[in-house]
């Protein structure tokens, strides 16, 4: 089978491989449709672990089950889960399942940008989730991102009636301004250094979209009807991103750290100025669990999400590298979808389409 192979942001490498075998308990997937995640291009996060098959937004049809599984079929149309946590260790308990270490150790072989991938005894036990008739493969692609994001709102408080800033308006903070909006939030300002992905939040739901270094707390008072806001969303690892939320942020609101700074970042905090008298909390969110998965799918089925909208790029297995490329440059795209197999790259994504999408 051919899977792409990644060295580095500028080094992916088309390879053949052997299609994995699965054990009783588990299945094979036929990847029809991957999405590359802002992680998969953090270099500083997988340089120390390359060369790898990267990818775990994905969608497919099985293609072999396991002797032993019983509730999937070959010819399910499924998403799954790449990390699936224990639910049992203290972690998991107290409602912090996605710092569990079994989620942390779990994972699909290769990897989602492959024509073929295994999913492990535990993926298959918690992480498999079947989609409806209505979505595509490549809506599927979103449900792990808007699991994210669905966790995130959630840890932050939700988004109903609150004034919201995004910093970052690539694709995270497009799905966060989108669902925000559909979930109810009062006021929406969108900040980028992108013209595109600002006018890209304008089109998903922002009331407002501001050049970054336009931007300052006292224009956001002036829009928000002369106060700060509710909730702060970063969406980018900008440290810059991180000074302007905390200035931003209203007393009793909250700051939500949804992107990561490169490693050995610090940040300077005014502490009095910042917490005395606020009551601001701050709050991070990593990954989802198998029932956020749920949530996001049950959303998307519903067919009020405009996640078609969003995907700017389809590419073949073979164009990965462009794929990369165009989400690293951050300029005139979106959401990069990858097809493995090919058959979805000349329809909507499903495995009954037989029309090309132009």
């Amino acid at each position: 089978m051919r899977v792409a192979v990644y060295y580095s942001n500028d080094d992916l490498r088309l390879e053949e491989r052997p299609i994995p075998k699965i054990s009783s308990q588990e299945i094979l997937l036929r990847v029809e449709a991957a999405g590359i995640c802002g992680s998969d291009v953090m270099e500083w996060y997988r340089r120390d672990k390359a060369p790898l098959v990267l990818g775990h937004e994905i969608a497919g049809t099985i293609e072999e089950v396991g002797t032993k599984v019983r509730n999937y079929k070959k010819g399910d149309r499924i998403t799954c889960a790449h990390h699936v946590p224990c639910d049992r260790c203290k972690y998991c308990l107290s409602g912090h399942q996605t710092v569990c270490e079994t989620l942390r150790k779990t994972n699909i072989d290769p990897g989602g940008f492959a024509e073929f991938v295994r999913l492990p005894e535990a993926n298959v036990k918690k992480g498999v989730f079947i989609l409806p008739e209505s979505v595509s493969f490549e809506e599927a692609t979103f449900v792990e991102p808007l699991a994210c994001v669905l966790r995130a709102q959630r840890l932050a408080g939700g988004v109903e009636g609150k004034s919201i800033l995004v910093i970052g308006s690539g694709i995270s903070g497009i799905l966060h301004i989108h669902f925000a909006r559909i979930c109810g939030a009062s006021f929406i300002v969108a900040v980028d250094i992108s013209e595109f992905r600002l006018d890209a939040a304008k089109r998903f739901g922002a009331d407002v979209s501001i050049y970054a270094k336009d931007y300052t707390a006292e224009l956001g008072r002036r829009l928000n009807q002369q106060r700060l806001f509710e909730l702060v969303i970063v969406a980018t690892s900008a440290p810059s991103a991180i000074l302007q939320a905390f200035e931003s942020v209203e007393r009793g609101g909250t700051v939500l750290f949804f992107a990561p700074c490169e490693p050995g970042v610090k940040i300077p905090v005014a502490f009095n100025e910042l917490f005395w008298r606020t009551e601001i909390g701050f709050v991070s969110s990593y990954a989802a669990t198998p029932h956020e998965y749920q949530e996001a799918l049950d959303f998307i089925a519903r067919g009020n999400l405009r996640l078609k909208e969003m995907i700017t790029h389809r590419l073949d297995l073979s164009e990965i590298g462009l794929g990369f490329k165009l989400v690293v440059e951050a300029r005139d795209s979106l959401k990069v979808i990858v097809y493995p197999t090919g058959g979805s790259y000349y329809g909507l994504g499903n495995a009954k389409q037989d029309e090309p999408y132009l």
